[in-house]
């Protein structure tokens, strides 16, 4: 399973002309932060909020992108690591990225294989674009990155509902038994969502309750989106 690879959309060429543009180098983008912890839906908002601001105005990083590359350790040991701990990400990369992209430089975004928790010697070019979309578990309880988001979104959803949604995903994705998610669940992933994760969502600016399913909600923050945008930067209904 590599990642982000399978997130990628194509754009056409008309649609390359549409993205250029909208581009407006006299103004930084728009920086919305997607935080929740793992299975809440954070896809889902992520999906609602592109499709409302249209998707040549907009660019999504995902923080799982930038997990530490493995490849130096043995794969006994590689599974044995804590990947719900904010240490195992390099979130200092994707700072300097988000940094990047609010100048209106381009990036190589990582691409990396959770099926080897190793970083693939692969890249993915992302241009800068009037908004900057980043997903993630951990955004919120990282001080210097939660410092670039102008705005902050928590999806909250039950605990059972996420472990379910989190055993599909790994079963189905990323090769793992039953056992080893229910393994590692209980290690590190319910008690690092409680010591980070949780905790982070104080942060938040609008707290969304059922994710991107919230009509109400997501019409909240598309309102949000665009007072803070240039009038008729948002595509009509």
């Amino acid at each position: 399973m590599l990642w982000p690879i399978w997130k990628i959309t194509h754009t056409n060429n008309e649609e390359r002309k549409l993205i250029n543009e909208n581009r407006n180098p006299s103004s930084p983008p728009l920086i919305i932060g997607i935080a929740g912890g793992t299975g809440s839906g954070k896809t889902t908002v992520s999906a609602k909020v592109l499709q409302r601001v249209g998707t040549t105005r907009i660019v999504v990083l995902y923080h799982d992108a930038y997990y530490k590359d493995l490849s130096h350790l043995s794969p006994d040991e590689r599974g044995k690591r804590n990947f719900d701990h904010p240490d195992s990400l390099e979130t200092s990369l994707l700072v300097e990225h988000i940094q990047q992209l609010k100048s209106w430089q381009s990036i190589e975004m990582p691409v990396y294989d959770f099926t080897t928790h190793t970083r693939t010697k692969q890249t993915v070019r992302v241009e800068p674009q009037r908004v900057i979309m980043v997903d993630g578990i951990l955004i919120f309880a990282e001080p210097t990155l939660r410092a670039l988001f102008d705005v902050k979104i928590f999806v909250d959803t039950d605990s059972d509902i996420r472990f379910i949604r989190r055993l599909k995903r790994d079963i189905a994705e990323r090769g793992r038994t039953a056992d080893s998610v229910i393994d590692q669940y209980l290690k590190t992933v319910r008690p690092m969502h409680m010591e980070f994760v949780e905790n982070s969502k104080r942060y938040a600016d609008v707290i969304i309750p059922e994710g991107g399913f919230n009509a109400v909600a997501m019409d909240m923050v598309s309102a949000r989106i665009a007072e803070l945008l240039a009038p008729g930067e948002l595509p009509s209904e």
